[in-house]
């Protein structure tokens, strides 16, 4: 589970852009606009997963699976739920933990091994190994729900991230190099592995099959209280995966109580508001923009009320008044104190400095609106004429093409804005 480095650009959008924010998962209910799903309880993965987590002494009787239009796979309200009722009550032997893995066979490498691996490391390779494990594996019927494949933009075909905007497209780039590095670094561990299996570990710990492990941690982890083990690295201990809980899908505007119950050992998510039945239930996974979502969970949230459109400090330059000789200076001073978010909010929220300056920031800010939504249309028409070109990329090219058009939303409502903003002056 990762944190992002703090932003240091300004935005348009309904909220603007956030610093480093925790991923600790704020949740709520909430009753959801898009009804008609269709449970999936009948199938047969589901069937399997749901008595191995009866075995494991959890029985749900809120919530089942469901696929839902727009969303895709889901968890449906069997009943009206009320505000403030736990809804899920998952037991600390359904969580997949740094515990899971010291308890098992690969609890004696890790001890031994030196320098400690992270607690990363240690969950990616019991996800790997597991999987490998097939039908002998104790995880199988959670295995078989996970996705076959991610859209984390470290999966995406480099053509596709090339379309990305800007700031996107410079944080995934370092985030397939951290993923690159975290396997050139893990290469010594897993071959002292060897002893655990027939095949060469290298044609089972391969760069995929790690890829795919990152990826579902760092997308399906829920937050737990951190814990300092002397056979892991100083890195933060705080992921565990939850079988079944993880089948909830993300909406920005809701909220809920979720946390690990040391009374009752039980992963816990409480609503706070009522939802109707055969609703589909949601969590949020906290007040990310679509760029963030994108990096850290591979998809985009439409109509996202924390949205915004990143402005980087080259193109501020570029429509600042030239005469200011200092103004290098200034952009300094001002991204040193994290001022550049709110002198930008205080414009677009109508705060009035001076006649002057006012007018002078609003012809730039309409300057800079301007430049981003050509920017954007010349995009979309460079991915609809891709999506015709490359059929095999369809999918990849949709995400993003979304993305593109949601920040075209924002500029589009800023123009408008803006246009109000500067009636008083014509």
């Amino acid at each position: 589970m990762f944190d992002g480095a703090p932003d240091r650009s300004c935005s348009f959008g309904m909220k603007m852009g956030r610093g480093r924010t925790s991923r600790i998962r704020r949740r709520k209910l909430f009753r959801s606009s898009v009804s008609g799903g269709v449970s999936e309880s009948y199938k047969p993965e589901f069937i399997e997963l749901k008595k191995w987590l009866k075995d494991r002494k959890f029985e749900d009787t809120n919530l089942i699976p469901a696929c839902f239009p727009g969303t895709g796979r889901g968890l449906m309200s069997k009943t009206s739920l009320r505000e403030g009722q736990v809804i899920i009550s998952l037991p600390e032997s359904c969580l997949l933990t740094t515990d899971t893995v010291i308890r098992s066979y690969l609890g004696a490498y890790i001890a031994k091994w030196h320098p400690p691996p992270s607690p990363l490391l240690a969950l990616c390779t019991f996800l790997v190994s597991e999987k490998h494990a097939g039908d002998q594996s104790l995880w199988k019927p959670y295995l078989e729900i996970l996705p076959k494949a991610y859209t984390c933009p470290v999966c995406l075909e480099p053509e596709v991230v090339n379309l990305f905007p800007k700031p996107l497209k410079a944080k995934a780039e370092e985030q397939r190099t951290r993923v690159q590095e975290f396997f050139s670094s893990s290469r010594d561990f897993f071959s002292s592995l060897q002893p655990l299996f027939a095949e060469a570990v290298e044609s089972i710990f391969s760069y995929r099959a790690l890829l795919w492990a990152w990826c579902t941690v760092n997308t399906r982890a829920v937050y737990v209280k951190p814990r300092q083990r002397r056979c892991f690295s100083a890195e933060p201990d705080t992921c565990a995966l939850a079988p079944y809980l993880d089948l909830l899908n993300h909406s920005p505007r809701v909220q809920v109580e979720a946390a690990f119950n040391e009374e009752t050992r039980c992963y816990e998510i409480r609503t706070a508001s009522r939802c109707r039945k055969r609703e589909e239930v949601f969590i949020c996974y906290g007040p990310h923009d679509n760029q963030r979502l994108l990096l850290d969970y591979g998809f985009v949230s439409v109509h996202n009320p924390h949205a915004c459109v990143y402005v980087s400090e080259d193109i501020l330059v570029k429509y600042l008044p030239s005469i200011d000789k200092q103004m290098n200076k200034k952009i300094s001073i001002l991204k040193d104190h994290d001022f550049i978010d709110m002198c930008w909010k205080r414009i677009l929220l109508g705060e009035v400095i001076s006649d002057t300056n006012e007018k002078t920031s609003l012809d730039m800010a309409q300057k800079i609106c301007h430049y981003f939504t050509e920017e954007t249309n010349a995009m979309l028409e460079k991915i609809s004429h891709m999506k015709g070109e490359d059929v095999a990329l369809i999918n990849q090219l949709t995400l993003v093409e979304t993305l593109w058009t949601e920040e075209l939303k924002i500029l589009q409502a800023s123009a408008e804005i803006l246009s109000s903003l500067q009636a008083p002056f014509r």
